[in-house]
């Protein structure tokens, strides 16, 4: 999974920045936004191999400096923004790496077969009662 999460947070930078929307005056002088920036190459928390599955998941994320930029502006503290915006920093990096099951094919049952054509029937047989019986 994720290395140690204080590394993590070494290698992010947070900022503080003004946020927009509704909030009035308070809005308007307090840098509540917080915008954090995470450099994929510069890590050294995750192997060569991580990194690059980290890359093909995150790719539409990524600037082109393979820089991972994510933002939080819900509430008008800065620190609670700061809190989800960590939370949300470390769920996009776990989901990134799991691994995916392979998938087992399978083969329909032969009751799900026949339940099949017998719905298939009935809706053929509801939708030729509606046709005009003189033609």
């Amino acid at each position: 999974m994720l290395g140690s999460k204080e590394e993590l947070l070494n290698e992010a930078d947070f900022k503080a920045v003004l946020s927009s929307g509704p909030g009035g005056q308070h809005a308007n002088k307090t840098s509540t936004k917080v915008v954090l920036n995470w450099s994929l190459t510069d890590s050294e928390v995750f192997t060569e191999e991580q990194k690059e599955r980290l890359h093909w998941k995150l790719n539409n994320r990524l600037t082109k400096d393979k820089v991972l930029q994510l933002s939080s502006d819900h509430t008008r503290s800065q620190h609670k923004n700061k809190e989800i915006l960590v939370k949300r920093f470390f769920k996009v990096l776990e989901d990134a790496l799991k691994i995916p099951k392979k998938r087992k094919k399978t083969k329909p049952s032969r009751r799900s077969k026949i339940q099949r054509l017998k719905d298939k029937r009935i809706q053929s047989e509801k939708k030729a009662n509606r046709k005009n019986p003189l033609k």
